[in-house]
């Protein structure tokens, strides 16, 4: 069963990233299932600390945008939105090159908060990061016809 209340599809996901910081890391959707979305990001100048492996912050910045999106489409749009509240990473394993790609999938999705998991893992399918997502449920106070 779906855990999507708002029509969602790759180029729905992409376009709300346009002008935000996601673009600026170039970060894509590239995948939806029924219960998870997955996005990457390229580990490149945008992304890499002075040492040349991924700043921790572009792990936490991929794992909240995915996490986030995720989120927003569990919910009628026209009604309600989601905004972050905590974000928690563990960093296991370092990334040089190539593409990070983070995982999504809710731990709870209440009417009131929402709990994420997002995995980013290299293109090997070696973990780099765990991450725990809470989101808050926000009513719209006009709502958007």
């Amino acid at each position: 069963m779906s855990i999507w209340k708002t029509k969602l599809d790759l180029d729905a996901a992409n376009q709300r990233s346009e002008g935000t910081m996601a673009s600026h890391l170039g970060i894509e959707f590239i995948e939806i299932g029924d219960d998870y979305l997955k996005a990457k990001m390229p580990v490149d100048h945008r992304t890499k600390q002075p040492i040349g492996i991924m700043n921790g912050g572009a792990s936490c910045a991929l794992a909240e945008t995915v996490g986030s999106t995720a989120a927003n489409f569990c919910l009628d749009l026209s009604k309600q939105y989601c905004v972050g509240l905590d974000i928690n990473t563990n960093h296991v394993r370092s990334a040089r090159e190539g593409y990070v790609i983070a995982t999504a999938k809710p731990f709870h999705i209440g009417g009131k908060t929402q709990v994420w998991s997002i995995n980013i893992e290299n293109e090997q399918g070696e973990l780099i990061s765990v991450n725990r997502l809470t989101m808050m449920v926000m009513n719209r106070s006009i709502p958007i016809a």
